[in-house]
């Protein structure tokens, strides 16, 4: 067997096959990586790191990640790219630890089912309020009136926060606590404060793959608007007061508060298959009358072509009637 022949059959190995592809929703966590080489070789794509032993090759088990984000210090090639964009790995550019997200790359592969959910929902007033009603429900499991306004819904929203913020901060016996988040005074800020944003921070991370994974649009927000990561926001406080809020207030007499609650919410995350959750929660809040899983949409290999009185038509077709 030539080298040549070798390559390629190591080439073939590794290329997965659909069985072995998880879909989002089956996806466990993220992988962070910074000050590192990210390449694709003949075997998979693998993060260089040079030590003083010289270099050292970890592979990345690019199909069972759902995010992969690339910190300060990173390259990748456009090989690598073209692996993750196959494999259906969401990339995120991100600041040192994950407390900005720069920018992410959606793979080609996606379908536009979401997307077409969520802008139908986004384009109407009523839909959207409607959407707005149900993430508070599922924020706070209330009861609201049908002719509830959204002005209403935020006075309703920022009384609930504060007592959840009084409710931990006497669970704690730290005193009085008032949210203050400066990304300018970072260090400042007293330990609950840098709990909450760093872990928040993470949220809008994992919200962000989420949403991208889904092929959902993190500009199109229900209550929050006016920034390409308006939707992140509003996904993101669906689980606040579940979430980062306890780890927070639970961090502040930790040595190093922001380190104590990323490793607690990533492990939460991982242990109660926290991404699952978000998909099948986003589909809810879009679709509720839609019972199709995720991993029954059609695959964006399928283009259709529009038509309001037929719905979706098959594409390649010549439509001309006659010679």
């Amino acid at each position: 067997m030539t080298e040549l022949t070798r390559r390629d059959a190591r080439a073939r190995l590794a290329v997965p096959t659909v069985a072995m592809l998880p879909k989002i929703a089956d996806s466990l966590s993220f992988l962070y990586l910074d000050i590192v080489r990210v390449v694709q070789d003949d075997t998979g794509v693998c993060a260089q790191i040079e030590t003083r032993r010289g270099t050292e090759t970890v592979y990345i088990p690019t199909a069972a990640l759902s995010c992969v984000l690339l910190g300060p210090g990173t390259s990748v090639t456009s090989r690598a790219m073209a692996t993750f964009a196959r494999h259906g790995t969401t990339v995120v550019f991100v600041g040192a630890g994950v407390v900005r997200t720069y920018s992410g790359v959606q793979p080609s592969s996606l379908t536009t089912t979401w997307l077409e959910h969520q802008v139908r929902a986004w384009a109407n007033e009523d839909s959207r309020l409607d959407v707005a009603r149900r993430m508070y429900h599922k924020r706070f499991d209330d009861d609201l009136p049908e002719d509830i306004t959204l002005a209403q819904l935020r006075g309703l929203e920022g009384h609930r926060m504060k007592a959840v913020y009084r409710l931990h901060a006497e669970r704690q016996r730290i005193g009085r606590f008032k949210r203050n988040y400066d990304p300018e005074r970072w260090h400042d800020q007293d330990p609950v404060n840098v709990a909450l944003s760093a872990a928040n921070v993470c949220l809008y991370g994992v919200a962000h793959a989420a949403v991208l994974a889904m092929g959902c649009s993190p500009a199109l927000g229900f209550v929050h608007t006016g920034t390409q990561h308006s939707f992140l926001f509003d996904i993101a406080d669906l689980y606040k007061a579940e979430l980062t809020i306890p780890l927070a207030f639970a961090s502040h007499d930790s040595p190093d508060p922001e380190q104590a609650v990323r490793r607690h919410l990533r492990e939460g995350m991982r242990l109660f298959r926290f991404m699952p959750r978000i998909v099948t929660d986003i589909q809810n809040l879009l679709a509720p009358e839609s019972n199709t899983p995720l991993s029954r949409q059609p695959e964006s290999d399928l283009v259709y072509l529009w038509d309001p009185q037929h719905g979706a038509l098959a594409s390649g077709i010549n439509y001309a009637e006659g010679d």
